[in-house]
């Protein structure tokens, strides 16, 4: 199996039709490979890694089968391991911790990236390169905006890859306002 973004981008299709959820593996696949570029890593591999953490949660949604019928799945087509393990590593609940820089970053910049479309999604304008670092930690304390964001992960993220909060923000609004036409943003 050959390992780019064109095959990533067919498996992701294949199994996710919500434009929702094609934006959120759009802008995680950026923000990895701003992460990749900042913290020397292969940006191909990290934007794939990002581009398909997601690609089973359409049809498996559960905690009991996301992302493990995803990986099983990634298995039986030959992908490599390291990005199987960091698509396991996404998700709190699977107990695989995170070892590598890519782990890391894909961990942090997940919630985050939904969180942050979501801002942008609120404002007038609609624009990503908009939405300000104050605001996005003011809308973290308000439990009720864009509730589904596990914002402890966001935190945990955070503390993992060994960043400052407002740092990190800012450098994923910054990555994603780079494909602002894509997210529709």
């Amino acid at each position: 199996m050959e390992l780019n973004r064109e095959s990533a981008y067919a498996l992701l299709t294949e199994y996710t039709k919500s434009d929702s959820l094609l934006k959120h593996a759009l802008s995680v696949e950026q923000a990895m490979r701003a992460y990749a570029r900042r913290l020397g890593g292969d940006e191909e591999k990290w934007g794939i890694a990002g581009l398909i953490h997601d690609f089973d949660y359409e049809q498996f949604p559960t905690l009991e089968d996301h992302p493990y019928k995803g990986c099983e799945i990634l298995r039986e087509k030959g992908w490599t391991e390291d990005i199987i393990r960091a698509v396991m590593s996404h998700g709190e609940h699977t107990g695989v911790t995170r070892e590598t820089p890519m782990e890391k970053a894909l961990f942090a910049v997940d919630e985050l990236c939904g969180f942050l479309l979501a801002c942008a999604y609120v404002r007038p304008d609609r624009k990503i390169s908009m939405v300000e670092v104050k605001s996005v930690k003011k809308k973290l304390k308000d439990k009720s905006f864009a509730r589904a964001v596990n914002r402890e992960d966001i935190a945990k993220g955070i503390e993992e890859l060994g960043v400052e909060a407002d740092e990190h923000i800012r450098f994923v609004i910054d990555a994603l306002s780079e494909i602002s036409d894509e997210l529709g943003l």
